[in-house]
């Protein structure tokens, strides 16, 4: 019996691991997604979270925060791009928010360390898939007559 598709070349284990990773990161959106609603509906933080009863700017970077990051989750899930900038989106929101503004929203270091980690390990990760492609891509040129 013939396949349905198609087979490509396997993932190496760069890749591999490079999936994983997003899949990861997703899952931690999620959760600071799920942190958020509850937040926001009043079922963390004791009720004092509740929407009604933040502050203006809380209310907007809460808000804006709880859509972002279900959004970047189902996108790093899926492995598409856009996945990764809204993730970056709402890091760089939530940076913005402990690094410039923490008379209103607080110092919480260790969610910007986070952040800042999960970025550089993509760096990485792109780095390291950029040489191998080169890599790969210089090898056929020269096996090909």
């Amino acid at each position: 019996m013939v396949a349905d598709s198609a087979k490509g070349p396997r993932p190496s284990l760069t890749e591999t691991l490079f999936m994983l990773f997003l899949r990861l990161v997703a899952v931690a959106a999620l959760w600071f997604a799920v942190q958020y609603w509850a937040m926001l509906t009043g079922l963390s933080v004791e009720g004092k979270g509740r929407f009604d009863l933040l502050p203006p700017a809380w209310k907007a970077a809460a808000t804006a925060l709880a859509v972002l990051f279900p959004v970047a989750a189902v996108g790093l899930w899926l492995l598409v791009s856009w996945g990764r900038v809204i993730w970056l989106i709402a890091a760089a929101t939530e940076i913005a928010m402990h690094e410039l503004y923490p008379s209103i929203f607080g110092i919480n270091r260790l969610l910007v360390l986070m952040h800042l980690a999960v970025a550089a390990l993509f760096v990485l990760f792109r780095l390291a898939l950029f040489v191998q492609r080169r890599r790969q891509a210089r090898a056929v040129r020269t096996d090909s007559p």
